[in-house]
């Protein structure tokens, strides 16, 4: 089966866990985090065209304060294949939308994929491989696929998937069909799933036919998919803001997951650059000039070449340097980077930090 897939890419997030390089007119999807000269959101682009090499099968969508950075960003985009949110509703509706567009420009039996703009894949070939299975299984079966990633550790931090009965095999895949989606466990919890062999992290990437969300959407979320329908998308600022994953994807009886292991990551905070770049050579991360005494366990950004970081005695901390903003932080504490730019959103004086 050589069915045609139209790759979504999601690229409307904020990405503040990766404040102060992360700001409101740079966001994490437009950062280079890997090393590599591309941000993340080329690199997903570039990822999804080798799969059939048209930039006119690729869309994207994104919110209005950042479009004109994403027309930067991919300039062979095509403009009509650019959706752009007035104001972010969460992923719901943005799939809605989206999946609404392709269907009236090429019929219900298209079949879409959506991906995160800021994940991180090793293995090109794999999920390249793993792609063609899902569009497969989507193309054949009234099923909404999710890739599952096969866990490598008891994460806090993921969602999980639990495989129930398998369906078959597709592209040498096996499927199953989703027993139940659970948000992040506690670690006894994920300790637990590990130890069935049952349960996959859930990568919020998904493959189905238009024809089939569009309905399930009717069925599990008409408060976001009928409006958008009789209004278009002049109604996104009223829409609830909900996830797909809450929306749609804890309530259908038409989930599958394919579990998957192509190397991912889904790059949530500092901490994802160790787990990329940490080397036994050396004893930080550095992507900075760094003169260390007796530092390990460190990473250290700075955007500025002629910036110099120096350090003493430390351990196990993340710093970061960016234009006229120093964050220090302990490396299990990175998540609370939220609770600190709502404290500066308060107070004008760092306006422009943001």
């Amino acid at each position: 089966m050589n069915t045609l897939l139209f790759p979504v890419i999601l690229a409307g997030g904020k990405g503040e866990r990766f404040w102060p390089l992360s700001r409101k007119d740079r966001p994490k999807q437009f950062l280079s985090l890997d090393g590599s000269s591309r941000s993340l959101l080329q690199a997903t682009a570039n990822r999804l065209i080798e799969l059939g090499g048209r930039w006119d099968s690729l869309w994207v969508i994104t919110s209005s304060q950042i479009a004109e950075g994403v027309r930067q960003q991919l300039p062979d985009l095509p403009v009509a294949n650019l959706l752009i949110e007035s104001e972010g509703r969460d992923t719901a509706a943005a799939v809605a939308w989206t999946s609404l567009e392709i269907k009236q420009r090429y019929g219900e039996d298209a079949v879409i994929g959506f991906f995160p703009a800021d994940h991180w894949i090793a293995d090109q070939e794999a999920f390249a491989h793993t792609l063609s299975a899902a569009t497969q299984l989507a193309a054949s079966t009234a099923a909404i696929v999710t890739l599952g990633i096969k866990p490598t550790f008891p994460s806090t931090g993921y969602g999980y998937i639990e495989q129930g009965e398998k369906i078959g095999s597709f592209n040498e895949l096996p499927a199953y069909h989703v027993n139940r989606f659970t948000e992040k466990p506690n670690r006894e919890t994920a300790e637990t799933f590990l130890s069935t062999g049952r349960f996959s992290w859930n990568s919020g990437m998904f493959v189905f036919r238009a024809g089939v969300v569009l309905k399930e959407l009717h069925t599990h979320a008409p408060e976001i998919i009928e409006p958008l329908e009789q209004h278009g998308p002049d109604i996104y600022p009223q829409l609830p803001k909900k996830s797909i994953d809450y929306a749609l994807m804890e309530k259908t009886t038409l989930a599958y997951v394919l579990p998957v292991d192509f190397g991912w990551d889904d790059l949530g905070d500092w901490n994802a650059i160790e787990r990329l770049l940490k080397t036994e050579e050396n004893p930080n991360v550095e992507l900075a000039t760094h003169v260390g005494l007796d530092t390990q366990g460190a990473i250290i950004y700075a955007s500025n070449p002629e910036d110099v970081v120096v350090t003493i005695g430390l351990e196990d901390v993340v710093i970061v340097r960016d234009r006229n903003v120093t964050l220090v932080v302990k490396k299990e504490r990175t998540q609370e980077i939220k609770q600190i730019l709502k404290i500066l959103q308060s107070d004008s004086r760092f306006t422009d930090l943001l």
